[in-house]
């Protein structure tokens, strides 16, 4: 890898206006979202954070699709009742758009729903979406929506993350922040795919070395 090279990968993590994103339900705002904002906050990272209540329905607005796009790390906490409202559900969709774009990372959290009722989209994420599309019948485009929101769901589902069920919040935060910490200071971790045969190894020695002391710093690979 070239020096111009290294630059241009050094200058595109410096690019990110947030750290983190999380997506979730207002259920959830007033204790684990909460503890996990006020987790990241004690570990320096910054997050995007939308104090306002959760609309069940109309367009998501522009400046949460920005703060999607502009967070390293896209944290979905998935609630019993998150699939209700589609306004996450639009910020569902919109993440995982970003999946396949370089440098995101998106981790799901399980509150209180199993990751098989999410992905499969039963028991309260079935009703849920009987009611969307009921409200939506005849609307061809909303109802091209609704699938894609169920396509969200099941992808994002199917990642790597954390379930809550029978397990102390407070550990599980710690190990969240941990994930997110390693993933914007480079440092090896089990983010890297176990599907890319072969690069851990590059992977990592090349980490060890983009190991930076301050913000204009820059590393040459010979």
């Amino acid at each position: 890898m070239d020096c111009m090279r290294i630059q241009s990968t050094l200058s595109h993590r410096k690019n990110w206006k947030y750290d983190v994103f999380v997506s979730f339900r207002g259920e959830t705002r007033n204790n684990f979202t909460d503890h996990l904002y006020a987790a990241l906050r004690r570990h320096g990272i910054v997050a995007f954070r939308d104090d306002t209540k959760l609309k069940k329905g109309g367009l998501i607005s522009e400046e949460l699709l920005e703060a999607i796009e502009a967070s390293q790390v896209l944290i979905v906490v998935f609630s019993m009742n998150y699939a209700s409202s589609t306004w996450c559900l639009q910020e569902l969709a919109k993440i995982a758009d970003c999946i396949q774009v370089p440098g995101h990372r998106v981790l799901p959290v399980f509150c209180d729903v199993s990751p098989s009722e999410v992905r499969k989209q039963s028991g309260n994420y079935e009703e849920a979406f009987v009611e969307h599309e009921e409200r939506f019948k005849g609307d061809t485009e909303m109802m091209e929506q609704v699938q894609r929101w169920r396509g969200a769901l099941t992808q994002v589902a199917n990642l790597s993350g954390w379930d809550l069920k029978d397990k102390s919040q407070s550990a599980e935060i710690e190990k969240i922040v941990k994930a997110v910490t390693n993933r914007l200071s480079l440092k090896p971790s089990s983010s890297v795919s176990n599907d890319i045969v072969g690069i851990h190894s590059p992977v990592q020695e090349l980490e060890k070395l983009l190991v930076l002391d301050s913000e204009d710093d820059v590393r040459v690979m010979m």
